[in-house]
């Protein structure tokens, strides 16, 4: 069998054309492959962006809420601070003390007591709010016998001539010995020696 040059072309040839098609086929394939793996990066991406963006803003709104809160407590704050001082209640004007038998007990030992017995100023006794005292009126009896004091305590609003609350407080031993509305008849008072009577409405 002759192989002419012809026949030795067209063999070389096919396998060159059979090379070329199989070379095209796996430059087709490549695309396709690597898109297909190009895809699943491309979506990992756009959500790692997205989710980034996303915490970004969340962490700048969080810090700029947190700080106009706290501008708002250091605000509120200050203000309250501003009106609990600009609130003095003026004697004669807001509220009347009277101080009554002075012979019996020395002021200062009164004024001692009274503080230590209520823990109270005269802004928690005007103060109407329910952190307030909502005192109209304080009787103060001081019974020598015994060497107790007797408070009576009358809030706003209260009808009858009995105190809201009564305090007890033994003047030696420097303490409460009795609090609420019903006392024991033997810190029956003797003598009043003190009243706190609110004057503004």
């Amino acid at each position: 069998m002759d192989i002419t040059n012809r026949d030795v072309r067209e063999i070389t040839m096919s396998k060159d054309i059979k090379k070329q098609k199989l070379l095209d086929e796996v430059k087709d394939e490549k695309p396709v492959k690597s898109k297909i793996l190009t895809l699943p990066i491309l979506i990992i991406g756009f959500l790692v962006v997205v989710f980034g963006a996303y915490m970004l803003y969340a962490m700048t709104h969080m810090h700029v809420t947190s700080k106009t809160e706290t501008s708002t407590v250091k605000t509120s704050s200050g203000s309250e601070k501003a009106s609990s001082s600009a609130k003095k209640y003026v004697e004669g004007k807001d509220y009347k003390i009277t101080y009554s038998n002075k012979n019996l007990i020395d002021k200062a030992t009164l004024d001692k007591a009274l503080k230590n017995s209520t823990g109270a100023d005269i802004s928690y006794m005007m103060d109407t709010s329910e952190a307030g005292g909502d005192i109209a009126k304080i009787e103060v009896y001081y019974n020598k016998d015994k060497n107790l004091l007797v408070e009576n305590l009358f809030k706003n609003g209260h009808s009858t001539n009995e105190a809201t609350t009564a305090v007890v407080y033994d003047l030696k031993n420097n303490q409460i010995v009795n609090s609420g509305v019903n006392y024991d008849t033997n810190y029956q008072p003797s003598w009043l020696v003190y009243t706190w009577e609110k004057l503004s409405k």
